[in-house]
């Protein structure tokens, strides 16, 4: 089967031995004589996978014992809802580093119910992450994104919200590199970038967000019922917690989260070094907050730009055009994109210049 080198941002890239056990799993999952997508949730096949999903994301990201795991639906953008509705009261709010269009978004879902600051703006071009922070005062936690797909940056560090408990946003580099994740009171991520497939959203609660949710909410959208049900409050979406329990344990086969650092590492490198070296393209990101996960760059015009992409899709390098806020052109490298991509991608871009530039 040939396949694609895939950059897209998402729904991304998954690892063939992953895509083929899922083939597999469609018409007789391990012998029960029904296939993965037609288990009951309650089934004991579908626990065994369930339970197995949340133990391999506990390992991978060595999550405290007293932290809750979930996965849940809806996205990121459901949490930018569910955040404020469980962890604020009525006379509270929030401080957002505003980072790009996704935290823009959760100001606004929190500002539907709640008072939400924004304490620093990377407004308008977005290629900068704060220093340093100057929170307002009277915040109960500080959101913020990890990474930021559109625009290219991401944090190399936790950022210092002056011991508000931190909210972050990981939908696009979850399990990507090392964190602590005790140093966060919220951690979520849609699975569709590093995890699985699109619908399923995994969700990490500290035991001080369980405290703060204090129910009398709609019963899906309340963290202190889920945690009690499990997550299966509703029909889950099975097929994709099986696909993301695979994509876990292929990671856990790889050298887990230290081995998926390493190649994310070897990756970016490889292709800034492209960038940087050379006076035909240009990263939008600053040096200081490059992303591992999403490179955005872009050649001497926009003709250039849409030349390259369909020359690219002809040579089976996918996914490449940029953003529409941002255009030129982005590369996409989360933990299943090989090596061997990136170096195609690599190869490419010279031979473009060369006949091009």
């Amino acid at each position: 089967m040939s396949r694609a080198h895939n950059f897209s941002a998402g729904p991304a890239v998954l690892p063939l031995s992953v895509v083929e056990q899922l083939a597999a799993a469609l018409p007789n999952f391990k012998g029960g004589g029904l296939g993965l997508m037609e288990l009951s949730h309650r089934s004991a096949l579908f626990d065994e996978v369930h339970r197995s999903a949340e133990s391999r994301l506990r390992r991978i990201l060595s999550v405290p014992d007293d932290y809750s795991v979930l996965f849940l639906q809806g996205g990121a953008s459901l949490q930018f809802h569910m955040v404020p509705m469980n962890l604020l009261e009525a006379h509270e709010s929030a401080d957002f580093i505003v980072s790009g269009v996704w935290t823009k978004k959760a100001i606004v879902e929190a500002e539907r119910s709640h008072a939400a600051s924004p304490i620093w703006s990377g407004a308008p071009d977005f290629s900068a992450l704060p220093e340093t922070l100057t929170p307002s005062g009277s915040a109960t936690y500080l959101h913020y994104a990890t990474n930021n797909t559109i625009y290219g940056t991401q944090f190399h560090a936790t950022p210092d919200g002056g011991g508000l408990p931190l909210v972050a946003d990981m939908s696009s580099d979850i399990c990507s590199r090392p964190i602590d994740v005790s140093k966060h009171a919220i951690i979520f991520a849609g699975a569709q970038k590093n995890l699985g497939p699109s619908g399923v959203t995994a969700v990490i609660l500290s035991p001080w967000a369980l405290e703060k949710s204090g129910g009398n909410l709609n019963p899906m959208l309340d963290y202190r019922l889920q945690v009690e049900k499990r997550g299966l409050f509703n029909t889950p979406n099975t097929f994709g917690i099986y696909a993301l329990e695979r994509v876990l344990s292929w990671m856990e086969d790889n050298g887990g989260i230290d081995g998926m650092a390493q190649l994310n590492q070897a990756k970016a490198d490889a292709l800034y070094a492209a960038i940087d070296g050379s006076e035909f393209w240009a990263g939008h990101a600053d040096l200081s907050c490059r992303s591992q996960m999403n490179v955005a760059f872009r050649s001497p015009s926009t003709e250039l730009d849409t030349r390259f992409v369909a020359a690219a899709d002809a040579a089976g390098l996918m996914g490449l055009k940029g953003h529409r806020l941002v255009g030129g052109l982005r590369a996409s490298i989360y933990n299943a994109c090989p090596l061997a991509s990136v170096t195609a991608l690599v190869d490419f871009m010279g031979e473009f210049e060369r006949t091009q530039g």
